[in-house]
């Protein structure tokens, strides 16, 4: 199964429409299946009182308000249907995370292939039966959360008439960057075995090994940040990725991919080709004379294979030479 490849443009384009169609481009050069960004109106999701997260206030310098923050991120609703009617043209797929029942609304209008819960919303009830009203794919972001809590929104979801089928599950840790020893990628696969559903990896680390790793261990979807340029002012470019390092976890993924194959143990085809290279035969250690006993002494195993495999060892031995044998012929 492919795996799905998400370039998380969020707010990494800094309320500039100009950035954004660059994010689309560069999703689209580095091979993202899909590129997503968030879409919120900012009075619907926060309150005046509301703080920023420390890792906010750390990536961004400042102490302002959430709502502050989240004014200076954001872009207008309307541009939405114009980055994905050129995110379209691009050749990749266009989604967007919604905040709030206007954007939601903004973006159910537009061709999105699923639907990306967050891992805020996630104890959000009727944003849960609002997004599953839409009878689309969605895919939770589960940071924050505990088994507990992912198994009531799967619950909400179903509820809704939302087939398990449709529903993906993404482990994620939510802080920016997240550490590694944080991450608990095992959880991934606790989730799997818990509800026996699509799971993936949404990823805050610095760098791409720990999405690689998610993918051997069975994600079915990766998520990661993207932006043109890791020292831009915002509060996910540190724990976002540039586009060459973007194109590097691609290509990584694509390989695991193919290296990971149909789990069937047996040799490929140029394992075969090398089977009588490799692969040893018995052969005589010294010139053994018709009507000899085969024995320890007069018999070793050499490559290439060709006669009797060392595995018939036992039943030669004490066995009658039924012809001369010179040094190093094949006991045949």
């Amino acid at each position: 199964m492919k795996t799905l490849i998400i370039a998380e443009a969020g707010v990494n384009h800094n309320s500039d429409i100009n950035i954004a169609f660059d994010l689309v481009d560069a999703a689209a050069k580095c091979g993202a299946d899909v590129v997503k960004f968030q879409a919120a109106l900012p009075s619907e999701v926060v309150t005046k009182t509301g703080k920023m997260a420390d890792y906010q206030i750390k990536n961004l310098g400042s102490n302002d308000s959430q709502l502050e923050m989240t004014k200076r991120m954001h872009l207008k609703l309307d541009c939405f249907k114009e980055i994905s009617e050129y995110t379209q043209s691009k050749g990749i797929q266009f989604a967007c995370t919604s905040f709030g029942n206007t954007a939601t609304e903004t973006l159910s209008k537009l061709n999105m292939p699923f639907w990306k819960i967050p891992s805020g919303e996630i104890t959000n009830l009727p944003y849960l039966r609002k997004i599953a009203s839409f009878h689309k794919p969605i895919i939770i972001s589960t940071g924050m959360s505990y088994l507990g809590e992912i198994e009531s929104a799967i619950k909400i979801l179903e509820e809704e008439g939302i087939l398990k089928s449709q529903i993906s599950v993404l482990h994620c840790t939510t802080d920016y960057p997240a550490s590694f020893e944080d991450v608990n990628l095992r959880a991934m696969t606790s989730i799997k075995k818990a509800f026996k559903i699509n799971v993936g990896y949404s990823d805050h680390t610095i760098g791409i090994e720990v999405p690689i790793a998610a993918v051997a261990l069975g994600a079915n979807i990766i998520e990661k940040h993207l932006t043109l340029d890791k020292n831009m002012i915002g509060p996910d470019h540190k724990a976002s990725i540039e586009p060459k390092e973007f194109s590097k976890m691609v290509e990584s993924i694509r390989n695991i991919e193919s290296a990971l194959g149909n789990g069937v143990k047996k040799p490929t085809k140029n394992e075969l080709k090398n089977i009588p290279i490799v692969r040893r035969s018995i052969v005589a250690s010294e010139f053994i004379k018709k009507g000899t006993v085969f024995s320890k002494t007069n018999l070793t195993v050499k490559r290439p294979f060709k006669g009797k495999s060392p595995m018939e060892w036992d039943n030669l031995i004490g066995k009658t030479a039924k012809k001369d044998f010179a040094v190093d012929e094949f006991i045949e």
